[in-house]
This record gives structure tokens, sequence and C-alpha cells, in this order.
């Protein structure tokens, strides 16, 4: 039985863990099943892409943190929406997709991000 809530739980955790903490191995040893499918075309698949693509970030990018300001949850999958901050850098808003396998652990990751712009042409936010 999937549990939705706990899985959104998990993807919070697992975000903070490697994004805001910079501890990716310990993110994917708590948070991160067998497999690990990648589909961000910057990051190599499987888990070691992982965990080198963002200690790598954590060195080049000190301060680097990100907000998650919606989780939504359906069946296995949890949508994040998310702000990342970036010093001396770029500002992005992002959607993640997380796939979670048989045992409530992340087996799959898609992105989409984009750069917060100086101005709008509207009063709205992106979040």
């Amino acid at each position: 039985m999937v549990d939705t809530e706990q899985n959104k739980k998990n993807a919070i955790a697992f975000y903070d863990m490697m994004f805001n903490k910079s501890e990716p191995m310990e993110a994917v040893r708590l948070y991160v099943g067998k497999n690990y499918i990648q589909h961000n075309p910057l990051i190599e698949d499987g888990k070691d892409g992982f965990i080198q693509y963002f200690t790598k970030m954590a060195k080049e990018y000190p301060g680097k943190s990100v907000q998650i300001r919606r989780a939504i949850a359906e069946g296995n999958f949890v949508v994040l929406h998310c702000y990342q901050q970036w010093p001396g850098g770029k500002n992005y808003a992002g959607i993640d997709i997380l796939r979670f396998d048989e045992d409530g652990k992340i087996a799959e990751h898609w992105d989409v991000l984009q750069i917060i712009p100086k101005k709008s042409a509207n009063e709205n936010t992106m979040f």
C-alpha cells in the first residue's frame, strides 16, 4: 500500500539533506532505493552520479538552498515546487518529480527549472 503522506515527508527530507545540508551520500543512503533512474541530462544515471554531482555543487556553491513551496503526492509520485537560491548565481523556480518504489524509497527523478527573472510581465510571483 502506498503511503503518499510519508512519501511527501521523505521527499522533503531528502531535498533538505542533499541540497541544504550538503549531505548527498547520507540522503541517498536514507531515502533512495536499490535502483535510481535520473532524467536530468546534467547528472549521470544512478546513485553514484547523483552523489558526485551534489558533492561538487556543495563545494562550488556553499550556502545554496532550496525551499519547498508545495508538495503534491499521487500514487507513488511526489511533485515538489521548489525555490532554489544559488550564491553568486541565478535563482530558480523548479518542479521536481520523484517516483517511489514499493518499499517507499526514491527510484526515479525528473526536473524542470526556470530562472526567476528580475522583471515580470505580471504582478504574480512564480510561487
